[in-house]
């Protein structure tokens, strides 16, 4: 299965990929989080044979959902009735934060996305 990950923001949207084998996680690209998004994401699933899609789910440290959770959420519903997949959630504590240690500022939303996404695949081995 063929997995992408995402990392929502208001702003920019932050896109990961798995490998073929579902062991490694990378950054894709980031995209502006505007009316053009869905269509683009739609692309990019066939482009890339997309089977389903992991999104970051925005909770505090004791599993509260936070302030950006409910726009999240209104997103999953969207993405999955235009592409058809699967959208499973992962948890993105503190994502942003350990991808800002490895990468630049331009590529931290995509750093992220991979970051969400490796959880996933380490986490259904």
């Amino acid at each position: 299965m063929k997995y992408i990950g995402i990392d929502y923001g208001s702003k920019r949207i932050g896109l990961a990929v798995g490998d073929d084998v579902n062991k490694i996680a990378f950054p894709l690209f980031v995209l502006a989080n505007d009316k053009n998004f869905l269509g683009k994401l739609e692309d990019i699933c066939k482009e890339k044979k997309i089977e389903a899609i992991v999104l970051g789910q925005s909770l505090d440290y004791k599993g509260v959902p936070n302030k950006i959770q409910d726009k999240i959420s209104e997103f999953k519903s969207e993405i999955a009735k235009l592409t058809g997949l699967s959208v499973s959630y992962q948890a993105e504590h503190f994502s942003s934060a350990e991808a800002s240690r490895s990468t630049n500022k331009v590529s931290l939303d995509s750093a992220a996305a991979a970051l969400i996404l490796q959880s996933y695949l380490d986490k259904t081995k």
